[in-house]
Protein backbone atom coordinates (compact mmCIF):
# COMPACT_ATOMS: atom_id res chain seq x y z
CA UNK A 1 0.00 0.00 0.00
CA UNK A 2 1.25 3.76 -0.73
CA UNK A 3 1.05 6.64 1.76
CA UNK A 4 -0.04 9.96 -0.30
CA UNK A 5 1.37 12.94 0.26
CA UNK A 6 0.02 16.22 1.51
CA UNK A 7 -1.27 18.71 -0.96
CA UNK A 8 1.58 21.19 0.58
CA UNK A 9 4.26 18.69 -1.01
CA UNK A 10 6.66 19.15 -4.38
CA UNK A 11 6.04 16.05 -5.84
CA UNK A 12 9.41 15.94 -8.82
CA UNK A 13 9.31 13.02 -11.66
CA UNK A 14 12.46 11.50 -12.10
CA UNK A 15 15.45 10.87 -10.22
CA UNK A 16 17.81 12.41 -12.44
CA UNK A 17 20.05 14.96 -12.20
CA UNK A 18 17.30 17.61 -12.71
CA UNK A 19 14.62 16.23 -10.43
CA UNK A 20 17.47 15.23 -7.42
CA UNK A 21 19.11 18.69 -7.37
CA UNK A 22 15.52 20.54 -7.19
CA UNK A 23 14.18 18.24 -4.27
CA UNK A 24 17.65 18.38 -2.87
CA UNK A 25 17.66 22.73 -3.03
CA UNK A 26 13.59 22.11 -1.60
CA UNK A 27 15.29 19.85 1.26
CA UNK A 28 17.43 22.38 2.40
CA UNK A 29 15.09 25.11 2.21
CA UNK A 30 13.00 23.17 4.79
CA UNK A 31 10.29 22.20 1.85
CA UNK A 32 8.79 18.89 1.95
CA UNK A 33 9.16 17.10 -1.74
CA UNK A 34 8.45 13.45 -2.64
CA UNK A 35 10.45 12.08 -6.13
CA UNK A 36 9.33 9.08 -8.07
CA UNK A 37 11.89 7.34 -10.14
CA UNK A 38 10.41 4.88 -12.36
CA UNK A 39 13.87 2.43 -12.18
CA UNK A 40 13.52 -0.04 -9.69
CA UNK A 41 17.05 0.32 -8.77
CA UNK A 42 18.86 3.24 -10.01
CA UNK A 43 19.03 7.00 -9.09
CA UNK A 44 20.73 9.70 -11.17
CA UNK A 45 19.14 8.86 -15.21
CA UNK A 46 22.28 8.25 -17.11
CA UNK A 47 24.76 9.86 -15.30
CA UNK A 48 24.26 6.43 -12.66
CA UNK A 49 26.99 4.10 -12.05
CA UNK A 50 26.14 0.52 -12.79
CA UNK A 51 27.43 -2.28 -10.88
CA UNK A 52 28.47 -5.78 -12.34
CA UNK A 53 30.86 -8.28 -11.05
CA UNK A 54 32.28 -5.37 -8.70
CA UNK A 55 33.31 -3.73 -11.67
CA UNK A 56 31.70 -0.22 -11.89
CA UNK A 57 30.60 2.08 -14.86
CA UNK A 58 29.22 4.80 -16.54
CA UNK A 59 26.57 4.98 -18.80
CA UNK A 60 28.50 6.82 -21.03
CA UNK A 61 31.52 8.70 -19.32
CA UNK A 62 30.48 11.71 -17.73
CA UNK A 63 33.05 14.32 -16.57
CA UNK A 64 32.28 16.77 -13.61
CA UNK A 65 33.08 20.39 -15.25
CA UNK A 66 31.03 23.28 -15.68
CA UNK A 67 30.89 27.26 -15.88
CA UNK A 68 28.41 27.52 -13.35
CA UNK A 69 29.84 28.30 -9.56
CA UNK A 70 26.58 27.19 -7.79
CA UNK A 71 27.13 23.43 -10.11
CA UNK A 72 30.80 23.27 -9.12
CA UNK A 73 29.81 23.80 -4.90
CA UNK A 74 27.07 21.27 -5.19
CA UNK A 75 29.29 18.78 -6.09
CA UNK A 76 31.91 20.14 -3.59
CA UNK A 77 29.40 20.45 -1.10
CA UNK A 78 27.85 16.68 -1.81
CA UNK A 79 31.36 14.61 -2.06
CA UNK A 80 33.88 16.90 -1.52
CA UNK A 81 37.23 14.86 -1.17
CA UNK A 82 35.68 11.95 -2.92
CA UNK A 83 35.93 14.00 -6.25
CA UNK A 84 39.09 13.04 -8.79
CA UNK A 85 40.82 15.88 -11.12
CA UNK A 86 41.35 14.48 -14.09
CA UNK A 87 43.61 15.36 -16.75
CA UNK A 88 41.99 13.93 -19.76
CA UNK A 89 42.86 12.22 -22.66
CA UNK A 90 40.54 11.20 -25.46
CA UNK A 91 41.12 10.81 -29.41
CA UNK A 92 39.26 10.26 -32.14
CA UNK A 93 39.86 6.66 -34.51
CA UNK A 94 39.97 7.35 -38.24
CA UNK A 95 41.59 5.71 -41.11
CA UNK A 96 43.16 3.50 -38.64
CA UNK A 97 44.96 6.37 -36.99
CA UNK A 98 44.43 8.10 -33.48
CA UNK A 99 44.08 11.93 -33.37
CA UNK A 100 43.98 14.12 -30.78
CA UNK A 101 40.61 15.19 -29.66
CA UNK A 102 39.91 18.15 -29.13
CA UNK A 103 41.42 18.51 -32.36
CA UNK A 104 44.86 19.71 -32.48
CA UNK A 105 45.81 20.86 -36.35
CA UNK A 106 49.29 20.31 -35.66
CA UNK A 107 48.30 16.86 -34.88
CA UNK A 108 45.44 16.15 -37.00
CA UNK A 109 47.61 17.88 -40.58
CA UNK A 110 50.44 15.67 -39.36
CA UNK A 111 48.82 12.60 -39.20
CA UNK A 112 46.59 13.20 -42.55
CA UNK A 113 49.69 13.79 -44.36
CA UNK A 114 50.93 17.15 -46.82
CA UNK A 115 48.42 16.66 -49.40
CA UNK A 116 45.30 16.15 -47.62
CA UNK A 117 46.07 18.90 -45.44
CA UNK A 118 46.51 21.64 -48.24
CA UNK A 119 42.92 19.89 -49.64
CA UNK A 120 41.73 20.99 -45.94
CA UNK A 121 42.58 24.54 -45.34
CA UNK A 122 41.45 25.21 -49.07
CA UNK A 123 38.14 23.74 -48.21
CA UNK A 124 38.41 26.12 -44.87
CA UNK A 125 39.35 29.32 -46.73
CA UNK A 126 36.64 28.86 -49.10
CA UNK A 127 34.14 28.22 -46.07
CA UNK A 128 34.95 31.49 -44.94
CA UNK A 129 34.96 33.37 -48.04
CA UNK A 130 31.97 31.65 -49.40
CA UNK A 131 29.66 30.27 -46.69
CA UNK A 132 26.50 28.39 -46.65
CA UNK A 133 24.40 31.82 -46.73
CA UNK A 134 20.94 29.75 -45.33
CA UNK A 135 22.70 27.72 -41.80
CA UNK A 136 19.48 25.18 -40.79
CA UNK A 137 21.52 22.18 -40.72
CA UNK A 138 24.56 20.34 -39.06
CA UNK A 139 26.45 19.74 -41.62
CA UNK A 140 25.28 23.41 -42.70
CA UNK A 141 27.11 24.78 -39.23
CA UNK A 142 29.89 22.75 -39.26
CA UNK A 143 31.47 23.56 -42.73
CA UNK A 144 31.23 26.84 -42.00
CA UNK A 145 33.40 26.39 -39.14
CA UNK A 146 35.79 23.64 -40.76
CA UNK A 147 35.23 23.16 -44.16
CA UNK A 148 33.63 20.70 -46.20
CA UNK A 149 37.11 18.16 -45.72
CA UNK A 150 37.33 18.07 -42.13
CA UNK A 151 33.52 17.52 -41.83
CA UNK A 152 33.48 14.43 -43.93
CA UNK A 153 36.68 13.81 -42.48
CA UNK A 154 35.70 13.97 -38.22
CA UNK A 155 32.13 15.06 -38.32
CA UNK A 156 29.64 13.14 -40.37
CA UNK A 157 30.30 9.31 -39.84
CA UNK A 158 30.19 9.79 -35.80
CA UNK A 159 27.58 12.21 -35.98
CA UNK A 160 25.42 9.57 -38.24
CA UNK A 161 26.09 7.16 -35.80
CA UNK A 162 25.01 8.68 -33.07
CA UNK A 163 21.86 10.12 -34.21
CA UNK A 164 21.02 7.49 -37.19
CA UNK A 165 19.94 10.20 -39.82
CA UNK A 166 21.51 12.59 -42.08
CA UNK A 167 23.67 15.46 -40.84
CA UNK A 168 21.18 17.72 -43.33
CA UNK A 169 18.34 16.36 -41.44
CA UNK A 170 19.73 17.31 -37.63
CA UNK A 171 18.87 20.75 -36.44
CA UNK A 172 22.13 23.49 -36.16
CA UNK A 173 20.86 23.69 -33.14
CA UNK A 174 22.20 20.80 -31.59
CA UNK A 175 25.89 21.83 -33.08
CA UNK A 176 25.09 25.73 -31.87
CA UNK A 177 24.47 24.14 -27.91
CA UNK A 178 26.97 21.01 -28.38
CA UNK A 179 30.57 22.40 -30.16
CA UNK A 180 29.53 26.14 -29.34
CA UNK A 181 32.69 28.42 -29.76
CA UNK A 182 34.42 25.66 -31.62
CA UNK A 183 36.11 26.63 -35.15
CA UNK A 184 38.90 26.18 -36.74
CA UNK A 185 40.38 29.56 -35.52
CA UNK A 186 39.76 28.83 -31.65
CA UNK A 187 41.46 25.29 -32.37
CA UNK A 188 44.42 27.45 -33.88
CA UNK A 189 44.42 29.55 -30.81
CA UNK A 190 44.19 26.85 -28.38
CA UNK A 191 46.95 24.51 -29.96
CA UNK A 192 49.06 27.68 -29.42
CA UNK A 193 47.78 29.45 -26.69
CA UNK A 194 45.91 26.89 -24.53
CA UNK A 195 43.53 27.78 -22.82
CA UNK A 196 43.29 27.40 -18.43
CA UNK A 197 40.52 25.15 -17.14
CA UNK A 198 39.35 27.87 -14.69
CA UNK A 199 38.92 31.07 -16.98
CA UNK A 200 35.36 31.60 -17.45
CA UNK A 201 35.57 31.48 -21.17
CA UNK A 202 36.79 28.77 -22.07
CA UNK A 203 35.15 26.34 -24.94
CA UNK A 204 33.98 23.57 -22.68
CA UNK A 205 34.73 21.24 -25.66
CA UNK A 206 38.18 22.23 -25.33
CA UNK A 207 38.61 21.98 -21.05
CA UNK A 208 41.89 19.51 -20.58
CA UNK A 209 40.86 18.57 -17.10
CA UNK A 210 37.57 17.33 -15.11
CA UNK A 211 36.76 16.50 -11.66
CA UNK A 212 34.78 12.95 -11.58
CA UNK A 213 33.71 10.76 -8.49
CA UNK A 214 35.39 8.26 -7.19
CA UNK A 215 33.13 5.59 -7.30
CA UNK A 216 31.17 7.15 -10.69
CA UNK A 217 29.05 9.18 -11.48
CA UNK A 218 26.07 7.42 -9.59
CA UNK A 219 28.09 7.90 -6.06
CA UNK A 220 27.06 11.70 -6.53
CA UNK A 221 23.49 10.70 -6.67
CA UNK A 222 23.41 8.14 -4.49
CA UNK A 223 24.43 10.51 -1.71
CA UNK A 224 21.84 13.18 -2.78
CA UNK A 225 18.93 10.11 -2.72
CA UNK A 226 20.70 8.75 0.88
CA UNK A 227 20.60 12.78 1.92
CA UNK A 228 16.82 12.97 0.59
CA UNK A 229 15.32 9.68 2.26
CA UNK A 230 17.28 10.18 5.67
CA UNK A 231 15.82 13.99 6.18
CA UNK A 232 12.37 12.43 5.58
CA UNK A 233 11.41 13.27 1.87
CA UNK A 234 10.75 10.14 0.04
CA UNK A 235 12.24 8.84 -2.88
CA UNK A 236 10.14 6.04 -4.67
CA UNK A 237 12.36 4.41 -6.70
CA UNK A 238 10.06 1.49 -9.18
CA UNK A 239 7.37 4.38 -8.89
CA UNK A 240 6.06 5.04 -12.67
CA UNK A 241 4.19 8.17 -13.32
CA UNK A 242 1.36 6.98 -15.60
CA UNK A 243 -1.85 9.49 -15.06
CA UNK A 244 -1.60 13.35 -14.33
CA UNK A 245 -4.97 14.70 -13.32
CA UNK A 246 -5.23 18.18 -13.93
CA UNK A 247 -8.18 21.01 -14.46
CA UNK A 248 -8.18 24.96 -15.46
CA UNK A 249 -6.41 26.01 -12.18
CA UNK A 250 -3.75 23.23 -12.85
CA UNK A 251 -2.39 19.77 -12.21
CA UNK A 252 -4.07 18.18 -9.10
CA UNK A 253 -1.76 15.09 -8.43
CA UNK A 254 -0.31 12.08 -9.81
CA UNK A 255 -0.90 8.36 -10.01
CA UNK A 256 1.98 5.90 -9.86
CA UNK A 257 1.70 2.61 -11.04
CA UNK A 258 4.87 0.22 -8.50
CA UNK A 259 6.78 -2.78 -9.68
CA UNK A 260 3.78 -4.60 -7.51
CA UNK A 261 1.17 -3.15 -9.63
CA UNK A 262 -0.44 -1.30 -7.46
CA UNK A 263 -1.48 2.14 -8.23
CA UNK A 264 -1.54 5.58 -6.03
CA UNK A 265 -2.72 8.70 -6.01
CA UNK A 266 -0.74 11.91 -5.00
CA UNK A 267 -1.75 15.60 -4.39
CA UNK A 268 0.78 18.55 -4.32
CA UNK A 269 1.01 21.94 -4.57
CA UNK A 270 3.96 22.25 -7.14
CA UNK A 271 5.17 19.59 -9.66
CA UNK A 272 8.61 19.30 -11.24
CA UNK A 273 8.73 17.42 -14.33
CA UNK A 274 11.85 15.50 -15.72
CA UNK A 275 9.92 12.99 -17.67
CA UNK A 276 10.19 12.90 -21.50
CA UNK A 277 7.70 15.74 -22.84
CA UNK A 278 5.99 13.13 -25.31
CA UNK A 279 5.12 10.87 -22.09
CA UNK A 280 4.07 13.99 -20.14
CA UNK A 281 1.67 14.60 -22.62
CA UNK A 282 0.71 10.86 -23.15
CA UNK A 283 -0.14 10.68 -19.13
CA UNK A 284 -2.22 13.78 -18.91
CA UNK A 285 -5.98 13.39 -17.54
CA UNK A 286 -8.13 15.11 -19.65
CA UNK A 287 -6.32 14.83 -23.00
CA UNK A 288 -4.95 17.62 -24.63
CA UNK A 289 -5.79 19.19 -27.32
CA UNK A 290 -4.60 17.54 -30.56
CA UNK A 291 -2.13 20.01 -31.98
CA UNK A 292 -0.40 19.29 -29.06
CA UNK A 293 -0.59 15.66 -28.99
CA UNK A 294 0.75 15.61 -32.19
CA UNK A 295 3.17 17.90 -31.59
CA UNK A 296 4.48 15.82 -28.56
CA UNK A 297 4.04 12.25 -30.84
CA UNK A 298 6.69 13.86 -33.58
CA UNK A 299 9.20 14.36 -31.11
CA UNK A 300 12.02 11.75 -31.48
CA UNK A 301 14.62 10.10 -29.12
CA UNK A 302 17.46 8.05 -29.61
CA UNK A 303 18.13 4.41 -27.72
CA UNK A 304 21.50 3.87 -26.38
CA UNK A 305 22.52 0.99 -24.89
CA UNK A 306 26.54 0.04 -23.56
CA UNK A 307 28.19 -3.20 -23.94
CA UNK A 308 30.63 -3.23 -20.91
CA UNK A 309 33.60 -5.85 -21.18
CA UNK A 310 36.48 -7.38 -18.96
CA UNK A 311 39.47 -8.04 -20.10
CA UNK A 312 42.52 -9.92 -18.65
CA UNK A 313 45.09 -7.35 -19.46
CA UNK A 314 45.52 -4.32 -17.18
CA UNK A 315 46.56 -1.25 -19.83
CA UNK A 316 45.02 -1.28 -23.44
CA UNK A 317 45.22 1.96 -24.00
CA UNK A 318 45.48 5.67 -22.03
CA UNK A 319 42.79 7.31 -23.28
CA UNK A 320 39.87 7.86 -20.93
CA UNK A 321 37.60 7.50 -24.15
CA UNK A 322 37.58 7.15 -28.33
CA UNK A 323 35.52 8.42 -30.33
CA UNK A 324 35.11 5.74 -33.27
CA UNK A 325 34.72 7.55 -36.98
CA UNK A 326 34.81 4.43 -38.79
CA UNK A 327 32.12 3.16 -40.91
CA UNK A 328 33.21 -0.60 -40.83
CA UNK A 329 32.37 -0.83 -37.54
CA UNK A 330 28.54 -0.05 -35.46
CA UNK A 331 30.72 1.03 -32.21
CA UNK A 332 30.38 4.56 -31.70
CA UNK A 333 32.32 5.46 -28.45
CA UNK A 334 34.77 3.73 -26.13
CA UNK A 335 35.45 3.81 -22.32
CA UNK A 336 38.06 3.01 -20.64
CA UNK A 337 36.61 3.15 -17.12
CA UNK A 338 40.13 2.39 -15.18
CA UNK A 339 41.22 5.89 -16.31
CA UNK A 340 38.50 7.78 -15.23
CA UNK A 341 39.23 5.89 -12.06
CA UNK A 342 40.92 3.02 -10.27
CA UNK A 343 38.73 2.61 -8.13
CA UNK A 344 36.02 1.21 -10.69
CA UNK A 345 37.64 -1.80 -11.45
CA UNK A 346 38.20 -4.07 -8.57
CA UNK A 347 41.31 -6.24 -9.90
CA UNK A 348 43.41 -3.57 -11.44
CA UNK A 349 45.06 -6.83 -13.38
CA UNK A 350 41.92 -6.23 -15.80
CA UNK A 351 40.58 -3.78 -17.76
CA UNK A 352 36.68 -2.76 -18.31
CA UNK A 353 36.17 -1.34 -21.48
CA UNK A 354 32.67 0.08 -22.52
CA UNK A 355 31.72 -0.01 -25.68
CA UNK A 356 28.51 2.65 -26.88
CA UNK A 357 26.20 1.71 -29.94
CA UNK A 358 23.70 4.18 -30.48
CA UNK A 359 20.21 2.92 -31.96
CA UNK A 360 16.20 2.98 -32.21
CA UNK A 361 14.11 0.64 -30.28
CA UNK A 362 13.01 -1.16 -33.29
CA UNK A 363 16.79 -1.73 -35.25
CA UNK A 364 18.15 -4.68 -35.08
CA UNK A 365 21.03 -3.89 -32.97
CA UNK A 366 18.89 -3.81 -30.28
CA UNK A 367 16.77 -6.36 -30.61
CA UNK A 368 19.81 -8.37 -30.89
CA UNK A 369 20.79 -10.65 -27.07
CA UNK A 370 23.15 -9.88 -24.60
CA UNK A 371 25.24 -12.41 -25.76
CA UNK A 372 25.36 -11.61 -29.48
CA UNK A 373 26.54 -7.98 -27.84
CA UNK A 374 29.05 -9.07 -26.21
CA UNK A 375 30.44 -11.04 -29.49
CA UNK A 376 30.14 -8.31 -31.41
CA UNK A 377 31.62 -6.01 -28.79
CA UNK A 378 34.90 -8.35 -28.83
CA UNK A 379 35.19 -8.59 -32.83
CA UNK A 380 35.27 -4.76 -33.53
CA UNK A 381 37.59 -4.40 -30.44
CA UNK A 382 39.87 -7.10 -32.30
CA UNK A 383 39.30 -5.26 -35.87
CA UNK A 384 39.86 -1.78 -34.58
CA UNK A 385 43.51 -3.58 -32.66
CA UNK A 386 42.19 -2.22 -29.02
CA UNK A 387 42.81 -5.61 -27.66
CA UNK A 388 46.35 -5.24 -27.29
CA UNK A 389 49.02 -6.40 -29.12
CA UNK A 390 47.46 -8.64 -32.28
CA UNK A 391 49.76 -11.88 -31.98
CA UNK A 392 48.46 -12.38 -28.15
CA UNK A 393 44.95 -9.99 -27.92
CA UNK A 394 43.60 -9.93 -24.66
CA UNK A 395 40.64 -12.60 -23.32
CA UNK A 396 37.26 -11.45 -22.67
CA UNK A 397 36.14 -12.80 -20.05
CA UNK A 398 33.15 -11.63 -18.78
CA UNK A 399 30.52 -8.64 -19.90
CA UNK A 400 27.35 -7.24 -19.73
CA UNK A 401 24.83 -5.11 -21.99
CA UNK A 402 22.83 -2.11 -20.20
CA UNK A 403 19.67 -0.82 -22.66
CA UNK A 404 18.41 3.15 -22.44
CA UNK A 405 15.47 4.03 -24.00
CA UNK A 406 15.25 7.78 -24.96
CA UNK A 407 18.28 8.17 -24.02
CA UNK A 408 18.73 11.67 -26.28
CA UNK A 409 16.48 13.63 -27.35
CA UNK A 410 16.46 14.52 -31.10
CA UNK A 411 17.07 17.78 -33.10
CA UNK A 412 15.39 17.55 -36.08
CA UNK A 413 14.24 20.36 -38.32
CA UNK A 414 10.95 20.48 -36.75
CA UNK A 415 12.05 19.50 -32.80
CA UNK A 416 11.65 23.53 -31.88
CA UNK A 417 8.38 24.19 -33.46
CA UNK A 418 6.94 21.05 -31.68
CA UNK A 419 8.45 21.94 -28.62
CA UNK A 420 7.36 25.48 -28.61
CA UNK A 421 3.99 24.04 -29.00
CA UNK A 422 3.79 22.39 -26.01
CA UNK A 423 5.50 24.37 -24.12
CA UNK A 424 3.34 27.69 -24.86
CA UNK A 425 0.30 24.94 -23.88
CA UNK A 426 1.62 24.08 -20.56
CA UNK A 427 2.76 27.11 -19.59
CA UNK A 428 -0.96 28.89 -20.10
CA UNK A 429 -2.66 25.60 -18.80
CA UNK A 430 -0.70 23.95 -15.76
CA UNK A 431 0.65 27.02 -13.80
CA UNK A 432 1.91 24.59 -10.75
CA UNK A 433 3.90 22.86 -13.30
CA UNK A 434 7.82 23.00 -14.02
CA UNK A 435 9.74 20.86 -16.91
CA UNK A 436 13.96 20.60 -15.99
CA UNK A 437 16.05 18.63 -17.10
CA UNK A 438 17.40 16.80 -20.66
CA UNK A 439 14.28 14.97 -21.15
CA UNK A 440 12.46 17.59 -19.57
CA UNK A 441 12.42 20.07 -21.68
CA UNK A 442 13.97 18.18 -24.74
CA UNK A 443 16.97 19.93 -24.46
CA UNK A 444 20.35 17.95 -25.53
CA UNK A 445 22.61 19.31 -22.69
CA UNK A 446 25.29 18.10 -20.25
CA UNK A 447 24.23 17.18 -16.41
CA UNK A 448 25.05 20.64 -15.55
CA UNK A 449 21.97 21.92 -17.45
CA UNK A 450 19.52 19.71 -15.69
CA UNK A 451 21.01 20.52 -12.13
CA UNK A 452 20.38 24.33 -13.05
CA UNK A 453 17.42 24.02 -13.94
CA UNK A 454 16.47 21.88 -11.13
CA UNK A 455 17.88 24.45 -8.62
CA UNK A 456 15.88 27.53 -10.55
CA UNK A 457 12.96 25.52 -10.35
CA UNK A 458 13.08 25.07 -6.61
CA UNK A 459 13.72 28.84 -6.22
CA UNK A 460 11.03 29.34 -8.00
CA UNK A 461 8.96 27.31 -5.46
CA UNK A 462 10.88 28.85 -2.58
CA UNK A 463 10.16 32.48 -3.63
CA UNK A 464 6.62 31.75 -3.79
CA UNK A 465 6.42 33.15 -7.80
CA UNK A 466 8.04 31.60 -11.08
CA UNK A 467 10.90 34.61 -10.79
CA UNK A 468 13.21 32.50 -12.86
CA UNK A 469 12.45 31.38 -16.79
CA UNK A 470 14.16 27.55 -16.67
CA UNK A 471 14.39 28.25 -20.88
CA UNK A 472 16.61 31.20 -20.06
CA UNK A 473 19.28 28.61 -18.65
CA UNK A 474 21.86 28.24 -21.23
CA UNK A 475 24.19 25.33 -22.44
CA UNK A 476 26.56 26.68 -19.89
CA UNK A 477 24.01 25.74 -17.29
CA UNK A 478 24.21 29.76 -16.43
CA UNK A 479 20.82 31.71 -15.88
CA UNK A 480 20.92 34.87 -19.02
CA UNK A 481 19.55 37.95 -18.04
CA UNK A 482 17.20 40.13 -19.69
CA UNK A 483 18.75 41.11 -23.14
CA UNK A 484 21.28 38.13 -23.11
CA UNK A 485 18.46 35.61 -23.98
CA UNK A 486 17.38 36.78 -27.62
CA UNK A 487 14.39 35.70 -29.49
CA UNK A 488 15.06 32.16 -28.17
CA UNK A 489 13.94 32.56 -24.31
CA UNK A 490 11.29 34.42 -22.57
CA UNK A 491 12.42 37.60 -20.65
CA UNK A 492 13.08 36.90 -17.19
CA UNK A 493 13.94 38.47 -14.05
CA UNK A 494 17.44 40.39 -13.90
CA UNK A 495 19.55 38.43 -11.38
CA UNK A 496 22.92 38.90 -10.25
CA UNK A 497 25.28 35.45 -10.43
CA UNK A 498 25.80 33.41 -8.06
CA UNK A 499 22.18 32.89 -7.08
CA UNK A 500 23.50 32.88 -3.10
CA UNK A 501 26.17 33.85 -2.08
CA UNK A 502 29.02 31.07 -2.28
CA UNK A 503 30.68 29.00 0.77
CA UNK A 504 33.83 31.08 0.92
CA UNK A 505 32.26 34.62 0.49
CA UNK A 506 30.09 33.33 3.20
CA UNK A 507 32.86 32.59 5.45
CA UNK A 508 34.45 36.18 4.88
CA UNK A 509 31.14 38.14 5.46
Amino acid sequence: MCTPSTDTTTLVIGAGPGGLTAAYTLSQAGYPVTVFEQDPQFVGGISRTVVYQGYRFDIGGHRFFSKSQEVEQFWTEILGSEMLVCQRLSRIYYNQKFFDYPLRPLDAFAKLGFSYTLLCILSYLKARFQPRPSVTSFEDWVINQFGERLYYTFFKTYTEKVWGIPCQAISADWAAQRIKGLSMGSLIRNTLFPQRTHQKNIIKTLIDQFRYPRLGPGQMWEQVHAHLQANHHPVLLGHQVNRIFWDPSGILGLQTLNTKGETCFWSGSHIISTMPLRSLIRALDPAPPSDVIVAAESLKYRDFLTVAIILDQPNLFPDHWIYIHDPNVQVGRIQNFKNWSPDLVPNLNYTCLGLEYFCFIHNQLWQMSDTELLKLASDELLKLGLRGDPQRPAQVIDGTVVRVPKAYPVYDHHYKSHVDIIRTYLQKTLPNLQLVGRNGMHRYNNQDHAMMTGMLAAENIILGEFTYDLWQVNQDAVYLEQGEAGSQALAGRLVPRPLRPLESERKSD
